[in-house]
């Protein structure tokens, strides 16, 4: 098997290995490289649906709201919980978001004082486009790996997730 070069987070590892070789560092390696495509991953994604008129952070409301079916309508905290945003920020999304007309708000008539947010007639097209071009990316991005190394690394992620979600629902609960 060829030697590989090494990468950002190799020289990273290396460094604390020097610095500090009482730790075992390998799990900052898991998770820097974790980390690092995560952010790769998403200015390429940013790319794709700001050809589509859509600034980052727009996409995964308009897919929440998408996906949620007709009438294409949520609650706040629904759009919170799909998207795994907090209060604040869903807040500062939509009001961004309602005023460039993909989305509007709407009261929502089951509560008093709450509000629905709707997808537009012109808003569904352009995130139906956006998708598109985002699935398009993903499959792009993923195009090195074979579909069995695909497969193994969403188990593995899926692994992953399932003990992190326990963790930090163990740590809501303390």
């Amino acid at each position: 098997m060829p030697e590989r070069e090494p990468d950002h987070v190799d020289q990273i590892v290396a460094q604390w290995r020097r610095e500090r070789p009482d730790l075992d560092v390998s799990a900052l390696a898991v998770f820097g490289r974790l980390f690092r495509a995560t952010h790769l991953a998403d200015l390429a994604f940013a790319g794709g649906v700001a050809r589509h008129r859509l600034r980052p952070g727009w996409f995964d409301l308009l897919a929440a709201l998408r996906r949620a079916g007709p009438p294409y309508e949520l609650r706040p905290t629904d759009l919170m919980e799909a998207t795994m945003l907090s209060s604040g920020g869903i807040t500062k999304r939509l009001d961004r978001l309602v005023p460039a007309g993909p989305a509007e708000r709407r009261p929502d008539p089951n509560d008093r004082g709450g509000a629905l947010v709707r997808l537009t007639r012109t808003g569904r097209p352009v995130v139906d486009r956006a998708l598109e071009a985002h699935i398009a990316s993903e499959q792009r991005l993923l195009e090195p790996l074979s579909p069995a190394d695909r497969h193994a690394l969403d188990r593995l992620l899926r692994k992953l997730l399932a003990t992190l979600d326990s963790f930090t629902i163990r740590s809501e609960i303390q």
